[in-house]
């Protein structure tokens, strides 16, 4: 295991990890006691829940009334009385709505919003987390009262000392992240102030699976054969021999919705396995081919296969997509031998269409082809991570929800085989990975440096220059500042290039300046950050792959405390007022931050900017 140090801080503090799944959530928690070294801990009982173990989860499945009111959460759903109620007063059932949260960036060629059960009218996906994360802040509440002596006084001695850990897929960008906080405020988690928000932390599923394996899978061998950087004058690393070369680790989370692969190196300052840190060593990927789409293209299976039978009934096919979701799927292990999804009762017998005593039989390869998209997508993303990484990639491990799947497993094996590289899933409960390592990420915080997924910069304008061809064919663009200067807009400024590593204290700054006629408040600053996926470069001109940039988010700062910063200047006709200052960007982290600064009497001065996300999260 992971050797901690004891907590350094001066009181008492919870920490609430919420792994919000589109199949299945669970909580992870952790006391921070002054001196004590914190104990990573797992909410393993749940109202109306049968199976009670450290590996315990819910279904994320909630009830809502017509008036949209929650009425049941969970294991609560799956209670008979409960279905019962729910079809008598026409309650609304909602499974899957994670997917309604997904950037719409993602490659998705294979998924609609038509294909996801839909949300009602009125009730949007941010309202749904919200009361979901409410309904597991209560379960985590319950749970600790119950498990601690004098529980209710352990609780109160927390006050609003409680911090949390949210992890989202890592296809999830900055909208998705802004939704997430305000879900956290709507839930009552904290309040609606800037200084509350610093209680939040957000980490992606594929880091919180890192910190997971790095804490349950250090003590084995495995790891010791790791590649071991060791830092060279606190800037750069080179491997050390001794730890299997110049080699790097894949984490591929398989879960519900999202199979999320990243790719990391092992820092260390000494010559022992232990590391001190890790490095992200390609751009994270995230791809929508989770075990629920197995699940989807099953239904369909089910649909085409029993047309023109009483069996193709919508309430036959259900049952049967659900008897296949929670057995079926589990236990397929070859291509060769036929799999059975039991759904009916004896007398339930069709043989012309393979149903025998309420059980379908279905042919091993039709089972198969149900899997291999999701098998295809995580061998062609671990290519690309491989092709992507600064370093050669020796290990993969698999964890998550649909890690549990034997044929997952056994054909990533078979595949990733002439490739050289050693799959492997930890021995304990894989489906922890993300609550029990977004702890670890808020306690042991190992990954110090991470890569960029796409080149970010802004739109800026230039110098108009009548030789240059480019410049001459936007001459209808060309406006004339009050500086008497000839400006050309629309060019593009690289901020972060693609594939850049990045560490978490890094700042990236651009020098702009504003022109004014007036001195008397200098205007909001209101800059607009790109983010360039297309493939190649980006051009200079950003209409030249108009498709390829959208909006990153937008920075907001009120420049008017720069005011002693403006430079009155003569213009042509009149004095006008310069402001010159620079955009900071800090894309280290999880989440972008942003400052502006300018030099005010020879001292650079800093304000803090707000960094804003266009709504993207459909209703």
């Amino acid at each position: 295991m992971l050797e901690r140090r004891p907590y350094q801080g001066l009181s008492r503090k919870l920490v609430l990890a919420f792994d919000v799944g589109t199949t299945f959530s669970g909580v992870s928690f952790c006391v921070l006691d002054p001196g004590e070294v914190p104990k990573i801990q797992g909410v393993s009982r749940y109202p109306a829940q049968e199976h009670v173990g450290g590996d315990s989860k819910i279904p994320s499945i909630l009830y809502y009334d017509q008036a949209h009111q929650v009425r049941a959460v969970g294991a609560e759903a799956l209670q008979e009385h409960i279905v019962e109620q729910a079809e008598d007063e026409q309650w609304i059932r909602l499974e899957w709505w994670k997917m309604h949260l997904r950037s719409k960036h993602l490659t998705s060629g294979h998924i609609k919003d038509s294909d996801i059960p839909p949300l009602p009218n009125g009730l949007t996906a941010l309202q749904v987390l919200a009361d979901f994360m409410a309904y597991l802040f209560r379960c985590a509440k319950q749970y600790i009262i119950e498990t601690y002596a004098n529980g209710q006084q352990h609780w109160d001695s927390f006050g609003d000392a409680i911090d949390f850990v949210l992890p989202h897929p890592n296809g999830w960008e900055g909208p998705q992240q802004s939704q997430i906080r305000r879900a956290a405020v709507l839930a009552m988690l904290v309040p609606d102030l800037p200084s509350a928000q610093e209680r939040v932390r957000l980490v992606t599923e594929g880091e919180a699976s890192l910190h997971y394996c790095v804490s349950n899978v250090l003590a084995s061998d495995t790891w010791s054969r790791l590649p071991i950087e060791k830092p060279v004058d606190g800037s750069s690393t080179l491997s050390e021999p001794g730890f299997g070369g110049d080699r790097g680790v894949i984490i591929v989370d398989a879960g519900g919705g999202t199979i999320d692969v990243s790719a990391y190196s092992m820092v260390s300052d000494d010559n022992t396995s232990t590391p001190v840190s890790f490095e992200e060593i390609a751009p994270a990927e995230c791809r929508l081919q989770g075990s629920v789409f197995v699940t989807r293209r099953a239904n369909a299976l089910l649909n085409e296969k029993l047309e023109g039978s009483r069996f193709a009934a919508p309430d036959y096919i259900s049952q049967m997509t659900e008897a296949f979701d929670k057995t079926t799927k589990l236990r397929f292990r070859s291509k060769d031998e036929p799999s059975y999804v039991k759904f009916g009762t004896m007398r339930d017998k069709d043989q012309s269409f393979g149903i025998r005593s309420g059980q379908l039989r279905l042919q091993g390869h039709d089972v198969a082809a149900l899997f291999e998209p999701s098998i295809q997508s995580v061998v062609n993303v671990i290519n690309q991570q491989r092709k992507a990484s600064t370093m050669e990639i020796g290990f993969v491990f698999l964890v998550g929800g649909f890690a549990a799947s034997g044929y997952l497993f056994s054909q990533l094996q078979v595949r990733l085989a002439s490739t050289g590289l050693s799959l492997s899933r930890p021995d304990s409960h894989a489906n922890k990975a993300v609550a029990d390592g977004a702890m670890s990420y808020y306690i042991d915080h190992l990954v110090t440096s991470r890569v960029a997924k796409y080149t970010y910069g802004m739109k800026m304008n230039v110098a108009f220059d009548p030789t240059n061809r480019q410049h001459v064919a936007r001459w209808n663009t060309v406006f004339t500042w009050p500086s008497g200067g000839q400006r050309v807009p629309g060019v593009f400024d690289t901020i972060l290039a693609k594939g850049s590593r990045v560490s978490e204290a890094q700042e990236f700054r651009r020098s702009y300046h504003e022109e004014t006629m007036s001195n008397i408040r200098f205007p909001v600053l209101h800059a607009t950050v790109l983010v360039y996926r297309g493939t190649n470069s980006p051009p200079i001109f950003v209409d030249e792959a108009q498709g390829a940039f959208s909006t990153a988010c937008s920075v907001q700062a009120d420049t008017s405390v720069a005011s002693k910063a403006l430079q009155a200047l003569r213009g042509y006709s009149s004095t006008y007022y310069v402001l010159w200052y620079d955009i900071i960007l800090k894309f280290g982290l999880t989440e972008l931050q942003a400052q502006i600064s300018w030099i005010e009497n020879g001292v650079e001065k800093r304000s803090p900017a707000s960094v804003i996300y266009e709504e993207e999260i459909g209703s």
